[in-house]
């Protein structure tokens, strides 16, 4: 057994990792939580994505994507022993990268990976594939748009993100986020009729509306 002060955990893709198939949750958090390192990492790489759709919701908008995951990464680690309920796990991640996202108030280099993240067919496709002007436009409409999700409100931000950038149905939206699953589909269904009326009007007039709406769910 790996004593926790000897646990490293790596930040890494979900393909770099063979999972053994068959494994319940559960019992990966409780060997986790009793030093299993491999446990600990599998469980990274499992919600992973979905942490960094999360994060992107609640950070503020210069701090470093790939720092505040190191950082949820750690806490994972060093607290699951914490958990007393191993269905839990989703909830309590989400509650960890929340709370690493809300304390946060360096200012560092532009988010990496928004781009990966919300249009991540983009970074796998070749300048053979395309030409560099289509290149270049894909990857302005990304930024666009990047910048359209940060000006929602951060109750739609969080599930658009998870809905539109991670796939996730409304029902995992709903287990990681506690919201019942209609309010979970009318908070998407508000978010995109949002980004759609921001990207048509004037830059002044975006925060008004996002104030407004904000007023109006307060």
């Amino acid at each position: 057994m790996t004593g926790r002060a000897g646990w490293r955990i790596r930040v890494c893709e979900a393909g770099r990792l063979n999972r053994r198939v068959g494994v319940e949750e559960s019992d990966l958090v409780r060997r986790a939580a009793a030093g299993d390192a491999a446990a600990a990492e599998q469980i990274w790489v499992a919600h992973r994505r979905w942490i960094a759709a999360v994060l992107l919701a609640h950070k503020p908008r210069q701090t470093d994507l790939e720092d505040l995951l190191q950082e949820v990464a750690l806490s994972v680690v060093q607290k699951i022993s914490q958990l007393d309920d191993p269905s839990a796990l989703k909830p309590w991640l989400r509650m960890i990268a929340v709370n690493t996202a809300r304390a946060t108030g360096r200012k560092q280099t532009r988010r990496r990976g928004l781009l990966r993240l919300v249009r991540p067919d983009v970074a796998s496709e070749s300048v053979s594939d395309l030409t560099t002007r289509e290149c270049k436009e894909r990857q302005a409409r990304a930024r666009k748009l990047g910048l359209l999700i940060d000006q929602l409100p951060e109750n739609y931000r969080e599930c658009v993100l998870l809905r539109c950038a991670r796939g996730m149905s409304h029902k995992q939206i709903s287990d990681v986020t506690g919201l019942p699953e209609t309010t979970v589909e009318t908070r998407i269904a508000r978010g995109r009729r949002m980004l759609r009326e921001l990207a048509q009007k004037p830059a002044k007039e975006r925060a008004a509306m996002v104030e407004a709406v904000a007023r109006s769910e307060s």
